[in-house]
């Protein structure tokens, strides 16, 4: 993990063209911004993770509906 030090009103930039900036900081909470082209999705992490899970829910249940075993499929090769 990189851990940077900005000042309110600096930023860094992600390949070339995400920009992070702080924007704000009050007690232990900073507001920062993000720019970044349209086609990019963020997610906050939590919720990057709840779809995960479910993604993989939907997966596995498709997997039982067809009568596909991943721990015998594996098994076999």
């Amino acid at each position: 993990m990189l851990y940077l030090t900005r000042k309110i009103g600096e930023s860094v930039i992600i390949n070339n063209d995400i920009e992070v900036k702080v924007v704000d900081i009050r007690g232990k909470s900073v507001k920062i911004g993000f720019t970044f082209p349209e086609d990019a999705t963020v997610l906050r992490q939590e919720l990057h993770e709840r779809i995960q899970e479910e993604n993989k829910a939907a997966v596995a249940g498709s997997l039982d509906m067809l009568g596909i075993d991943l721990d015998q499929s594996a098994e076999e090769d």
